[in-house]
């Protein structure tokens, strides 16, 4: 009995090493091993990663038929992050998927071997993810979120004209806020406004942070950042009591209250995402992928946000927009 349950033993060590990327679904033998690595539970974030595994379906590839699919949650901590991709390389994975820039950075510092394909990345230049959007070079490549602060401004002009200050609240730990925000700068240089900035290192900084530019500006301008975004409530709750416009880059923060938001369709993105992931898993190289920046985007705009704070919509953005809060 011994040497039988010993026998036993070995052969679920040793079909243990076969398992694919920490999933139990399909085989090696019929089955692409896919690792999903998201920087936290966000509705954004989660709808792209919803949308990837769709993108992927309509490409072929079915979780647990013929792909096997580790999703990780990154909880917005670089050490759980590292873990998990250093799990995804140790468990063999044919492709890893990183939703959002921490999370890209986070797979990129344990595998240049491992295809890696990104999502929502503003700016994967200055994050060191490629070397440029035309040819990334190296293992990874992907999709863009970038949307202008200029773009986004200019509908401010459209909604609260007259405006001479704006705030800026964002994380000073996230590569990609800092590149929009510069380019926030250029703008209010090219116009002859003001910015004061507001910067926070985690969410719990947030409510101080907005109250500090509340008393000093006429509106508040924040990127697509992810720390930002998972403190909406706090944010929109001390601009709204002091009657501030607080714009912001993504539709997910303007159904969280943010007044308006020129943005793209974070479904797009997350299908034109598992595509790539597609092209890559039919062997193509990712170095010679270019970057995809998506070009469907819409206006969006907080009806109930737009009441608290005094604001009517003009009918040329009405007429144009997404209506959230109602």
């Amino acid at each position: 009995m011994k040497k039988v349950l010993t026998v036993l033993l070995v052969l679920v060590m040793a079909m243990s090493l076969f398992a694919g990327c920490g999933s139990d679904g399909g085989t090696e033998n019929e089955s692409v091993k896919v690792g999903i690595l998201q920087l936290m539970e966000h509705p954004s974030l989660n709808t792209i990663r919803e949308s990837i595994i769709e993108g992927l379906a309509d490409a072929g590839y079915v979780d647990g038929d013929n792909m096997v699919i580790d999703y990780q949650n990154g909880q917005n901590d670089m050490t759980i992050m590292k873990t998990a991709a250093q799990t995804f390389v140790a468990n063999g994975c044919d492709v890893i998927i990183a939703i959002a820039t921490p999370a890209a950075q986070a797979v990129l510092s344990e595998t240049t071997e491992i295809p890696i394909v990104f999502a929502a990345v503003t700016d994967p230049v200055d994050a060191g993810l490629v070397d440029s959007l035309e040819q990334p070079g190296g293992n990874v490549t992907g999709t863009s979120d970038e949307v202008s602060a200029e773009m986004i401004m200019n509908l401010a002009e459209e909604i609260t004209p007259g405006f001479k200050t704006i705030g800026a609240l964002y994380s000073s730990g996230e590569d990609n806020s800092a590149s929009v925000i510069a380019g926030l700068k250029a703008y209010a240089d090219a116009k002859g406004l003001k910015v004061v900035e507001s910067a926070v290192t985690n969410s719990s900084e947030v409510q101080q942070a907005a109250q500090y530019l509340a008393d000093k500006v006429d509106v508040v301008y924040s990127p697509i950042d992810n720390t930002v975004a998972s403190a909406m409530a706090v944010a929109t709750e001390v601009f709204n009591s002091q009657k501030i416009p607080f714009y912001v880059s993504a539709d997910s923060m303007v159904a969280d209250g943010g007044l308006a938001t020129y943005g793209i369709d974070y479904t797009v993105l997350g299908k034109e995402t598992g595509a790539m992931v597609a092209q890559v898993l039919g062997g193509e190289d990712p170095a010679g992928i270019p970057v995809k920046k998506m070009s469907d985007m819409s206006v969006y705009i907080n009806q109930n946000t737009a009441d608290a704070i005094g604001v009517e919509f003009p009918q040329a953005v009405l007429d144009r927009a997404q209506v959230l809060g109602e």
